[in-house]
């Protein structure tokens, strides 16, 4: 659920999507935006909690300490239909291209963890810090060591913001994220940032990376975040098929 990093949901809202789905529907809801440290719109935040300022979008350090607390709690509270129907996955925290890899943002992580708990949160990275040389060890045994789920990432390499495609599971979930290969990814347009549609073969390289994945977790989440026309819908049911013959192909005997 993307919408709700633009906006904390409603808790109502969050009961209509556990009625109006199917028993055994997951949801993974991504954190909002100023829990991670982006820019968020004044207009996101509960009216009684906004402060006064002509600025447009605001940081958490622009916030009174109490009415950040209370972002906090009234976003977690409002999850609770989900979390009462067995319907809430992980929380998603993808942070900005900002946040290197550092003491203070790894205590963040076990402070955003601690927030949650017992609701299960996923780590996505944007800074290519985390994953430059000798780090990439160090970052994956933090996670491990804190059971903290790595969200491995395909998207544009390149970039300060690029993390590579990484494939480990430091949890019992492991999760993975299909941004796609957009040459615009720097653009603020999202459709052109992630309108990239996978070919067939470029998805049928990732299908036994995926299955090998799968193995070292007890649940695996893949995700098609190419969220321009049906684009998603498409690769995710193309990745679907490719996994159902790997898999077919795992246990077929000889």
């Amino acid at each position: 659920m993307d919408a709700t990093y633009y906006a904390p949901p409603a808790e109502q809202t969050a009961a209509l999507w556990a009625a109006r789905t199917p028993d055994g529907f997951t949801f993974n809801i991504k954190a909002f935006s100023l829990l991670t440290g982006h820019p968020t719109r004044v207009s996101a935040i509960h009216k009684d909690l906004r402060p006064r300022t002509d600025k447009k979008t605001i940081y958490p350090h622009d916030l009174p300490a109490q009415a950040y607390e209370d972002v906090w709690s009234r976003f977690l509270s409002a999850l609770d239909p989900l979390v009462h129907a067995g319907k809430l996955g992980v929380i998603l925290f993808q942070f900005p291209p900002w946040f290197t890899i550092r003491r203070s943002n790894k205590q963040y992580l076990l402070e955003v963890a601690s927030r949650c708990s017992p609701l299960r949160v996923a780590i996505e990275f944007r800074h290519e810090s985390w994953f430059a040389g000798a780090n990439a060890a160090e970052t994956l045994e933090f996670l491990r060591r804190h059971g903290l789920p790595y969200v491995c990432v395909d998207m544009p390499q390149g970039h300060r913001s690029s993390v590579p495609p990484v494939l480990a599971a430091t949890a019992d979930l492991a999760v993975v994220r299909f941004h796609g290969h957009s040459d615009k990814w720097t653009s603020k347009d999202i459709y052109e940032k992630f309108g990239y549609l996978y070919s067939e073969s470029e998805l049928a390289e990732w299908a036994p990376k995926l299955a090998r994945l799968a193995n070292q977790a007890d649940t695996t989440h893949v995700l098609m975040n190419n969220c321009y026309s049906d684009y998603a819908q498409r690769n995710a049911q193309q990745l679907m098929d490719l996994l159902s013959s790997e898999n077919a192909d795992l246990v077929r005997p000889g």
